[in-house]
């Protein structure tokens, strides 16, 4: 019999296909806010860019723009915009960006309910087993945010965060269940600006979520079936947004493709192997390389005795055609779209990769053997050794 538990997200809204400028004057007087700062990249916020625009067009509510966020939303950044908003008086945060700029602001959150003014004193707030930690339950939550993604990374739903310790060249995880975005607005024109490689990369990122989802091997009749819904729509708003880049129909359809995709992770089974390496090579490599990857983990005999017919004790049952013509829906899919599939293409120096550093909520690492607690529907995992190691590790053995 198939059991599990689903955990509901406490993001409060999803609006989509309303021009983002409205949609947040309303949130922003739904929620008594009267000070928005919003948070994006320099090249946003530089005269002519979608973060300026937003600002200007809304007013006087708009107290100023933290243009600080960079590419894996560096410790350092992440304390100046959490400053910069203490100094304005903000009582609202405005994501507006890809992933790096979300999940930057999702940390701000945390060090302004928590105090923190420098760097060092978030290492307390990560995610992982050390020295010296807080417990991040016992903070009182104070200043929340909106996200108005540019992309399709989909890291506006969930309650975790990556951020970079620069000099340990470390990725770390934060958590906390408000730490997801108390409203999320996706509004197809602001992604028009958003460069291609961009969007067809996360696109692609978005696709990997949905076909982790499908592969788990703990079933969740939920999370699987908005996977296969999401991989749909992101199938065909992607190819459709290669062929008129323009369309904001097809855009709009890519949207709701990544935030279906990503709400399995996001209500309590996690995400795999692909999305933890991807974490660590994401700069390096597209992520079509992961998708590739994510195949030959499916067709893995340890995840076939997990969840084939031969083992219905395991607690799931195995995929469906209707998820096997899903799954077949994303083949070939980013040969179409221009990436490149194969790591080998690519080179980079010794040491360039960064490490991770504790246990990233958004990487948990899956076991592909039937935990002790079989079909309990929970996510399993262990220090990456012994019968439960890191599915990566699996897969690279092979």
């Amino acid at each position: 019999m198939l059991s599990g538990m689903h955990r509901n997200s406490l993001q409060e809204q999803v609006i989509y296909g309303r021009p983002a400028l409205e949609a947040l004057t309303d949130l922003a007087k739904a929620f008594g806010a009267h000070r928005l700062m919003i948070t994006s990249t320099a090249s946003l916020a530089g005269p002519g860019g979608l973060a300026q625009h937003l600002a200007k067009d809304y007013g006087a509510g708009c107290v100023g723009i933290f243009a600080g966020v960079s590419a894996h939303s560096p410790r350092e950044g992440v304390i100046a915009g959490a400053a910069e908003a203490l100094r304005l008086g903000a009582d609202l945060l405005v994501a507006v960006g890809g992933g790096s700029v979300i999940d930057a602001t999702k940390v701000m959150q945390l060090a302004l309910w928590a105090g923190i003014e420098n760097v060092e004193g978030l290492g307390a707030y990560r995610v992982g087993p050390g020295p010296h930690r807080a417990d991040v339950s016992k903070l009182t939550p104070g200043v929340r945010m909106i996200a108005i993604p540019t992309t399709l990374s989909a890291a506006e739903f969930t309650a975790f965060a990556g951020v970079t310790d620069v000099s340990r060249r470390a990725k770390e995880g934060y958590g906390h269940p408000l730490l997801a975005p108390r409203a999320v607005v996706l509004d197809p024109a602001m992604t028009l600006s958003t460069p291609p490689q961009l969007w067809f990369s996360t696109g692609m990122k978005a696709v990997d979520h949905a076909v982790e989802q499908l592969c788990n091997p703990v079933r969740s009749p939920y999370a699987d079936a908005l996977a296969e819904a999401g991989l749909k729509e992101l199938v065909q708003g992607l190819l459709a947004t290669k062929a008129h880049p323009g369309d904001l129909d097809a855009r709009l359809e890519c949207q709701i493709g990544m935030w279906l995709a990503m709400a399995g992770a996001s209500a309590g089974r996690g995400l795999g192997a692909s999305h933890a390496i991807g974490h660590t090579l994401g700069r390096l490599l597209w992520r079509a390389a992961w998708l590739n990857l994510l195949r030959r983990l499916a067709r893995c005999p340890a995840l076939e005795r997990r969840c084939g017919k031969r083992s219905p004790e395991a607690g799931c049952r195995p995929l469906g055609q209707s998820r096997a013509l899903s799954l077949r829906r994303g083949k070939g899919l980013g040969a179409r779209l221009g990436p490149p599939h194969r790591p080998c293409r690519h080179r980079h120096r010794p040491g360039s990769v960064p490490r991770h550093r504790g246990t990233h909520p958004a990487r948990p690492r899956h076991s592909l053997e039937p935990p002790s607690d079989q079909g309990s529907g929970r996510h399993h995992g262990d220090s990456g050794t012994g019968p439960g190691r890191c599915a990566a590790a699996s897969v690279a053995a092979e």
